[in-house]
């Protein structure tokens, strides 16, 4: 069954450092749980682009590792990006970041539709453990961002 998962969240800063970070692809260990145990796996660009497959492994469980290919498919500098599983746990996962001007900094907003596959297993899956780590996953890359790019006082 198809799913999502949907956050926003405003980025206080200057715009093009706020793209800079999000754009690198190694800043993605930065924003993701130590408990995942993430690892890109071989050399990466810098910068991103259409085009680009992103390996990665990932620790789900204690001594279950998984590898994930992603494709960034889009790419508008700035604006948006969007990265889609290859290889991976999910049957789909599609996810769009965009970025629109706000004053004082950026809003971002992270657009996640996912698919576990397995059937109804999946589906139980999904609702007993999948849902539950996401959002863990996404409380903490917004609690990371918000370290990172702190509101400056006034």
């Amino acid at each position: 069954m198809i799913r999502h998962l949907h956050r926003e969240q405003f980025v206080p800063g200057d715009p093009a450092r706020i793209w800079e970070f999000f754009s690198a692809p190694h800043n993605l260990d930065t924003i993701t749980p130590s408990d995942l145990r993430f690892r890109i796996i071989g050399d990466v660009a810098p910068r991103m682009y259409p085009g680009q497959m992103i390996e990665y492994r990932i620790g789900i469980l204690p001594g279950v590792w998984t590898r994930w290919l992603t494709e960034i498919t889009h790419v508008r500098e700035g604006e948006f990006f969007v990265d889609e599983q290859r290889i991976g746990p999910y049957r789909l996962w599609h996810h769009e970041h965009h970025f629109r001007p706000a004053a004082g900094g950026l809003h971002m907003t992270d657009h996640i539709t996912y698919d576990v596959g397995w059937g109804p297993l999946g589906d139980l899956i999904e609702l007993l453990w999948i849902r539950r780590q996401l959002a863990w996953v996404f409380d903490f890359r917004r609690e990371k961002i918000a370290s990172l790019f702190p509101a400056t006082a006034r």
